[in-house]
């Protein structure tokens, strides 16, 4: 192939993924930095990187304007957006279409179509692929939506129409809790997705997660690669992924690819893209369909052979697939842990920190697509995915040993990670026989066995080492500064101390003086709670977004709110007092 440049709309592991295939393939990758993050591991590997600035949305990597200005300086020819911020948001294939520039992925119209849940569950039925019983328009009126649950019944899910990644999801155990989760689902997916639409389905209580890669070329040719099983969740977020499902006979395969193909073919789909399902008692529904890449891809690369990223710029560059179905072949299995910066502990709760230590696992079947490197810190404003570890064996057994002697090389100190959750969790007799569900986590109760780990370390506000970045016109440049070390040790004393160690309460306890201080670092989304309000415990006193998730904030005990510290859209610091109660 001539050589082609790539601009990488996305940063972390899967930019740095991109980058490898970029390279592999002879093209040149461009990345793009936010604020604080010119020496981030994407910007180091990529050969150029520009900075951007946010000005026409509340993150850098959400900016279509800029992005495609980026595009444009760089004379970049194709642009892949990764998954998360712009994957799926059919704007950014248009803004490619009109400037020239080759969008990795399906085309605007297929976005949109599958992007919006409902529409995709009417095209996935007319498909002839089973769906979740459920609304068939947006719900918008609690009379409406309470008019189908009493038909339908109890529990139910209330779902965003252009949601994912477990972002406007919400449970509904019981009627008194359907209108929050209404108003909960719509506000998270306005602010996510800038659809503030959702809709009904029934809640299956108990079902696994199962879902088909596929790759389609502009000539109308559909494969799958097999399919993974990614039942092992919090907050509807996937965990621990592997392929191919345990389980799964060789009749419901078939069923499950030759649906997955169909829906994908139906609506003339081209690039790499994800069909999933769940199943419930040996019936099998279609979910929703990720016109992207998955995180998990790695564990069907591993089984398969094939470099699903690289397939993706091949055929954006119009390569028509070499693949035949009769080519692929499931050998051995694969399964991947996310390695996050959470404390299982603490409900999972987001952590982000300076990596103070980081050393990755290494030895046969292992594999790590990391974002960081040790001496990085993790940002607040984004995912907390450090790194994905996979590990491959000849059979399942041989997979889970590997992942376990890999999990316990893999050292990492400076935030707390979700390392100890997958050991636990390995170990679980349902999980190695097989018998994951969506509720793993809630029936094991395995996380009353994790103790709390150490808080993260805050972030040095000085590099003091002599090669340093500078951006010459929006561009990063690496050069060597003389006399640095000098100048750093005449300094005021404050500009070389990293800042004190926060001594905070944590889970929303209250500390000596009744207030509640912040568990978390985020930006406050809603306080339901006013002065002179009663409260009692375990009621939710704010809601914080970190990471990009909704994290709740409840009081530890009964009492009268005196003070509310904080509104709505503020930025939250750890422990950042958020209401003191009335002693």
């Amino acid at each position: 192939m001539s050589v082609a440049t790539v601009l990488i709309a996305n940063r972390g592991e899967i930019a740095c993924r991109i980058i490898r295939a970029c390279r592999a393939l002879g093209l040149t990758s461009v990345a793009v930095y936010g604020p604080g993050e010119q020496d981030a591991l994407h910007t180091r590997m990529a050969d150029r990187a520009f900075r951007i600035e946010a000005t026409t949305a509340t993150l850098p990597y959400l900016d279509i304007p800029a992005l495609i200005g980026v595009a444009e300086r760089s004379d970049a020819t194709l642009l892949h957006p990764g998954y998360g911020f712009l994957s799926e948001n059919p704007a950014l294939a248009e803004a490619c279409a009109a400037a020239g520039i080759i969008f990795v992925g399906p085309s605007a119209e297929v976005i949109r179509a599958m992007g919006d849940k409902v529409a995709a569950r009417r095209i996935a039925a007319a498909a002839g692929v089973p769906i979740v019983p459920g609304t068939a328009e947006a719900i918008s009126d609690i009379a409406v939506a309470r008019e189908w649950a009493d038909a339908h019944g109890y529990p139910l899910a209330v779902k965003a129409a252009g949601g994912g990644g477990g972002r406007g999801f919400r449970v509904v155990e019981r009627a008194d809790d359907l209108a929050a989760a209404l108003e909960g689902a719509a506000r998270e997916g306005a602010r996510s997705f800038g659809n503030a639409a959702v809709y009904l389905e029934r809640y299956f209580p108990t079902p696994r997660h199962i879902e088909v890669q596929v790759l389609a070329d502009a000539r109308g040719t559909v494969i799958h690669l097999g399919e993974r099983d990614c039942s092992v969740q919090r907050r509807h977020q996937k965990l621990i992924e592997e392929s191919p499902a345990p389980g799964i006979t060789p009749a419901a395969r078939d069923r499950i690819t030759g649906a997955a193909v169909a829906l994908a073919r139906s609506v003339g789909y081209v690039s790499a893209g994800t069909v999933e399902f769940i199943e419930q008692d040996g019936e099998v529904y279609f979910l929703e369909m990720n016109t992207r890449v998955q995180v998990e891809h790695p564990v069907t690369e591993m089984v398969t052979g094939v470099d699903i990223v690289q397939w993706q710029l091949r055929i954006a560059r119009g390569e028509p697939l070499t693949l035949a179905q009769s080519d692929i072949a499931a050998t051995g299995h694969a399964i991947e842990c996310r390695i996050v910066a959470e404390d299982p502990a603490r409900r999972f709760q987001p952590l982000p920190g300076l990596l103070t230590r980081y050393r990755e696992p290494t030895g046969d079947g292992v594999r790590v697509d990391g974002g960081y490197c040790e001496g990085d810190a993790i940002p607040t404003q984004y995912d907390s995915l450090v790194a994905k570890l996979i590990a491959y064996g000849a059979d399942r057994s041989e997979a889970i040993a590997r992942m376990e002697r890999a999990l316990a090389a893999y050292d990492i100190a400076g935030v707390p990670t979700t390392i100890p959750f997958h050991q636990a969790a390995l170990a679980q007799p349902a999980f190695r026989d097989g018998q994951a569900t969506t509720q793993f986590i809630e029936t094991t109760g395995l996380l009353a066995s994790l103790m709390p780990q150490p808080d993260p370390v805050p972030a040095p506000p000085i590099d003091a080492g002599r090669l340093v970045t500078a951006e010459i016109g929006g561009e990063r440049q690496r050069m060597c500064v003389y006399g640095l070390e000098s100048a750093l040790a005449h300094a005021p004393q404050s500009a070389r101390r990293p800042p004190p160690r926060l001594d905070r309460t944590r889970n929303g306890g209250t500390g000596g003086n009744g207030t509640i201080a912040s568990p978390i670092q985020g930006v406050l989304v809603r306080m339901p709670v006013a002065a002179g309000q009663p409260v009692t415990a375990g009621s939710v006193i704010a809601v914080i977004e970190a990471m990009k998730m909704e994290n709740e904030v409840q009081a530890d005990r009964d009492g009268v709110v005196e003070t509310v510290h904080a509104e709505p859209g503020a930025t939250i610091q750890l422990g950042a007092p958020l209401v003191t109660f009335a002693e």
